[in-house]
Order: C-alpha cells, then structure tokens, then sequence
C-alpha cells in the first residue's frame, strides 16, 4: 500500500474542503481530485491508500483512493483523475510547507488518524460546544 499527498488548492480549511467536494459530488459524480501527472504505482496506491489533503498549510485530512483514471481538462490536455471516496477522515495536523503536484507518502510517515466517537478526553466536555468544534477544526483536540 502506498499514499499519495497533495495541497489543497483553493479551500482554507476542512469545512470549505468538504463544501467543495459535496458539490462536486452532486453536480459530476464520481468524486474525483485531478492532476497532471499520472502516479506510476497505481496498484500500491489503489490497493488501500488515500490520499492526504494539506489545507492551510497542515495535513489535515485523507481520503481512500477507489481508483484512478485517464481524463482530460476543458483544454484537452491529459490528466490523472483519482477517484475518491467522499469521507474525510481527520488526521493528526502536521505542517507542510506549500509543494507542486502530488508526493508518494509511505504508510509509515503518514500521520495518524484522529480517534471519533471515543470519550472524550478529561474536562472537554464542559467547553462550549462551538469552541469544541473550533478546536477539532484546527486539530487542537
């Protein structure tokens, strides 16, 4: 298995991300995120991996990688279309400096998972629930 990382062009944070993708996936389904070049490892990557999104300059969240294909833009230059599943799952913020295009990143240097639906941790539960969804959007908490 192997993953791929990519920035987020346009959206300045998760929420925006997934209005984005929302819409997307409304308007022209499959989801999918396109770039020019096509990854050469496609059976690692589709064998189990996501792709890890830098939003705002820190990964913030990963998407499995159903499947890739050739397409074309408006313009009719070639690219890669990666199909993605819709969930977006959170992972532990790390910083990333601004890259073009996409990288191959080994399961072993992505970051881990956000826990969900566990308890939460001693004395959250008596913040305000705004500054609760604050703080998990800025993968404070």
């Amino acid at each position: 298995m192997l993953h791929l990382i990519k920035l987020s062009v346009g959206p300045k944070d998760v929420a925006a991300l997934a209005a984005l993708q929302a819409e997307r996936l409304k308007t022209a389904p499959p989801l999918r995120a396109w770039t020019r070049m096509f990854p050469k490892r496609i059976d690692e990557i589709t064998d189990g991996g996501s792709i890890y999104w830098v939003v705002g300059g820190f990964v913030r969240v990963r998407q499995r990688i159903l499947g890739m294909r050739e397409e074309a833009w408006d313009d009719t230059t070639q690219c890669a279309a990666l199909l993605l599943d819709p969930t977006l799952v959170l992972v532990e913020a790390r910083p990333m400096k601004a890259f073009q295009g996409w990288r191959y990143l080994k399961p072993e240097e992505a970051p881990a998972d956000v826990a969900t639906g566990g308890p939460a941790p001693r004395g959250l539960d008596r913040l305000p629930p705004q500054l609760r969804r604050d703080l998990a959007e800025l993968c404070l908490i």
